[in-house]
């Protein structure tokens, strides 16, 4: 007898059963969401190294002392790696401190809350809300920020060839009322990176803080030559953020918030004894967190060192080289901008005729459903009109490097099978859609706001989605239109109903 009321044998069976019908996380296939080092003794490591954090509760350093130890020295590494080791040659007030967090977007919120309260203290008698300054492509961790904190977003629109803001343009927006801005390096969706020296020589002349998000390539830009200063050696920038479950090769999630000074770490912290039980002091959202993640990113720096991000970064930007000289000749297809790292864009070559042009949504699709997995973005018109073209992102990993030979023929064979296919019109989409709904394509703006969840089931069951016809309650096999209806749809109704499917999705079944 025991008190199982099914065999952990079978429980696992059922849990590799559930795990076959995920996209595969190894062997270079997914070009997005899963960063794969390509050795097999680092997955190995990290999963012994949790395995024997299993049951601590990061929660408390002062008891479990494991958590203290290792958190010192992964800190130590990044503030190493991006300058903020001054060695002394700094007065202590700027010291570079900082803290693991449970990834990229609480590293974000965390420096946002800092920015906010430093603000407020510094202004007690402004009653505005505080702005967060950021170019479009900043990652929407920020937005979430910006919402949780009250901040007002003020969003700077981008180039649209090469990705990146005018300095110019930053500079005419700041004012006393900026808690913050925030750059990237490298941006999510164009893998550009920001001009951050620029920019940090006019925020720190008017005493307003500078956030470099680097959580997405900072692990490796960080090993990357020839690249102008982005980093802690820019004097103006006072907080970097950078993930170590992506280019650090742990798993999720782990990322590290690095501040400039002491003083101005201490305001990340939430704190009180305003309650009968133990103190709480916490420098993360989290009060309880797990140290597995912790413990495997500890684990892969100190096995790999210096020299071993230098050589894993090697492979991944050789990788990267690779694939971007064979888009390059794909005809119909161009690169987005100059990016940085090894991540980039890429979208059509509208300088080419419509006949000859390949749509990247149609040709990631093509590319699914050979088994490489691209990831879709859609187009989006900025504040100023200007658009910024639909792509396909490619997230290049350094166990890429053992597959260019497969990927680049794959990737040319999916655009010779789409060339000249037009790109879904989202507009013709939605019209088409909205003609079977009460009120028809107005009745289909105005639910962008109040849609209670069955309103929006019906609406995602009309997309086909959701378990419409043909559906199957899943999502359909080509995304083109669905990242279609995206930029066709009102912003908010596509939230509400992203926000439905999503729901619904984990929702107990039966």
């Amino acid at each position: 007898m025991t008190d199982f009321e099914r065999q952990p044998d079978d429980v696992l069976a059922e849990l590799v059963a559930l795990r076959e019908a995920d996209a595969p996380t190894h062997g270079g296939r997914v070009l997005s969401y899963v960063y794969d080092s390509g050795l097999a003794e680092l997955d190995d490591l990290a999963a012994r190294a949790a395995r024997l954090v299993q049951p601590v509760n990061g929660l408390d350093p002062t008891t479990f002392t494991s958590v203290a130890a290792m958190e010192s020295d992964v800190v130590g590494f990044a503030r190493r790696i991006f300058h903020g080791d001054a060695s002394g040659a700094v007065a202590p007030a700027d010291e570079v401190v900082g803290s693991v967090t449970s990834g990229g977007t609480e590293s974000c919120m965390l420096a946002v809350k800092t920015a906010r309260d430093v603000w407020r203290a510094a202004n007690p008698d402004d009653e505005r809300m505080p702005r967060l300054l950021a170019p479009t492509t900043v990652h929407a961790a920020f937005h979430k920020a910006a919402q949780a904190f009250g901040l007002g977003l003020d969003l700077v629109p981008v180039d649209p060839e090469t990705g990146a803001p005018a300095v110019a343009d930053v500079a005419a927006r700041l004012d006393a009322d900026v808690a913050l801005v925030v750059l990237s390096a490298p941006s999510y969706p164009f893998a550009t990176l920001d001009p951050v020296a620029e920019v940090a020589a006019i925020t720190s002349r008017h005493g307003i803080a500078l956030h470099v998000d680097a959580c997405i390539g900072g692990f490796a830009l960080a090993f990357q030559e020839g690249l102008p200063d982005w980093d802690l050696a820019v004097p103006g920038v006072t907080s970097l953020s950078a993930d170590l479950h992506k280019y650090g090769y742990a798993p999720k999630g782990v990322s590290v918030l690095l501040q400039r000074g002491r003083d101005r770490q201490r305001r990340q912290y939430f704190a009180t004894t305003g309650w009968p039980g133990y103190p709480v002091v916490n420098p993360t959202l989290a009060g309880s967190k797990p140290a597995g993640p912790l413990a495997a990113a500890w684990a892969i720096v100190q096995v790999l060192g210096e020299p071993g991000f230098v050589r894993l970064t090697a492979r991944a930007t050789e990788a990267t080289r690779a694939v971007r000289e064979a888009v390059d000749a794909i005809e119909g297809l161009r690169v987005v901008g100059d990016p940085v790292g090894p991540l980039f864009a890429v979208r059509a070559d509208e300088r080419v005729p419509a006949e000859r042009r390949v749509d990247p949504h149609h040709w990631a699709d093509a590319a699914r459903a050979s088994g490489w997995h691209l990831q879709l973005q859609p187009g989006m018109v900025q504040a100023d009109g200007r658009v910024l073209a639909r792509t396909a992102h490619l997230t290049v990993t350094p166990v890429t490097d053992s597959v260019v030979g497969e990927l680049v023929p794959a990737l040319v064979a999916a655009a010779d099978a789409v060339r000249g296919v037009p790109a879904v019109d989202g507009a013709e989409l939605v019209s088409g859609l909205a003609a079977s709904l009460p009120g028809g394509t107005a009745g289909l703006a105005a639910a962008s706001a109040g849609l209670d969840s069955d309103t929006a089931a019906g609406l995602l069951g009309a997309f086909g989605l959701l378990g419409g016809e043909g559906a199957g309650g899943a999502l359909p096999d080509r995304l083109a239109p669905v990242l279609a209806l995206v930029e066709a749809l009102p912003g908010r109704l596509t939230e509400r109903l992203l926000v439905e499917l999503l729901a619904r999705v984990v929702e107990p079944r039966g």
